[in-house]
Parts: C-alpha cells; sequence; structure tokens
C-alpha cells in the first residue's frame, strides 16, 4: 500500500541514519528483518488488531518474542512503533531500509529463480555479470523451481531477466499467435 510505504519511510530513513552512526548496518539489517518477521507472523497480526492489549503490552510482547535479537536502540524503536500504532510496518520499514543500505554499499539483492541448483562457479559467474552490468556488488539469493524446465530467472530491483526455458516457450508462442 502507498500510504504505508509513505508512513514507514521516515522511520526506515531514521534506523539507517542511526546506523551508519554506529557503522554497522548489518546489526540493524538483522534486527529490523527479526522484528519484521515477527510482526508478521499470523498470531502476533491477530494481537496486533486486537483493542484487548495495550500499545504498551504489544511493544512488550514483540520485545519478548525478538529476545536478545534486539539492543536497547531495537527495543526503543518497537516502543516508538507500537506508540503510535505503527508495528504493522515494520516489514515495510525493513523493506525501505533495506534498500537504503543496498545504496550506500553500492550493492543489489539478485534472487535467482533455476531450474536445478547452480553450482559456486556459476553463481559467481552470475553475480559478477550482473554486477558488471548493474555497476553494483551483487549478492545473489539462489532458489530452485523445478517448473521453470530448465534456465533461470534473474530479478534484480526493476531488472528481470527471464532465461527460462518455459519463459522461452512462452514468448514463441506469443509470437505465432497462440
Amino acid at each position: 500500500m502507498a500510504e504505508d510505504r509513505t508512513i514507514a519511510r521516515p522511520y526506515a530513513q531514521a534506523a539507517f541514519e542511526r546506523a551508519r552512526e554506529q557503522g554497522d548496518l548489518r546489526h540493524w539489517s538483522e534486527m529490523l528483518a527479526l522484528a519484521a518477521a515477527v510482526v508478521s507472523a499470523p498470531e502476533m497480526q491477530a494481537l496486533l488488531g486486537s483493542s484487548r492489549l495495550t500499545r504498551s503490552r504489544l511493544a512488550d510482547l514483540v520485545i519478548e518474542v525478538c529476545a536478545d535479537g534486539l539492543d536497547a536502540e531495537g527495543r526503543n524503536l518497537i516502543r516508538l512503533l507500537a506508540e503510535y500504532r505503527r508495528l504493522g510496518l515494520l516489514p515495510e520499514i525493513a523493506s525501505q531500509y533495506e534498500a537504503l543500505r543496498a545504496e550506500a554499499e553500492r550493492s543489489v539483492e539478485a534472487e535467482v529463480l533455476s531450474a536445478r541448483p547452480l553450482e559456486p562457479a556459476q553463481q559467481e559467474r552470475l553475480a559478477a555479470a550482473l554486477g558488471k552490468r548493474l555497476g553494483r556488488e551483487v549478492r545473489l539469493q539462489v532458489k530452485v523451481d523445478p517448473t521453470l524446465l530448465g534456465g533461470a530467472i534473474v530479478r534484480a530491483g526493476d531488472l528481470v531477466i527471464d532465461g527460462s526455458v518455459r519463459g522461452r516457450l512462452h514468448k514463441l508462442a506469443a509470437r505465432m499467435g497462440l
């Protein structure tokens, strides 16, 4: 939702600035990812929508579930978000934070769906080729999808490269008017 992105932006920017001041972007990534996963759980979603729990109690629950995954500043962020009824925005905050981090580190996360597992050497060549094309360091997340039949689909930011056999068959069928 566009409104969620807009509301989450200042929180993501503040977390990013604080992480940069501390010189530990990775730590904040981990905290935000954990908190986002916690509030995304169906059980927690039900509690976030409940009027039976106080904002303070909701914050305490999220902090308790995150346990040692949050430092003092991470706990403070959770309390702040709970106070303004923004805990449900944590996945969007984490996503925007990661985009800011990637921009700062001149890196990009690329998802690769392949029909078969990629060898480490193949992953290195693919990351190098994408890095050259995008002008950034590329971190690959490789997933296997046997329905592709062969080849791979690469998604990096707005770039999508469909080199799958299934994708090629769809293009051929479209050209033939099928």
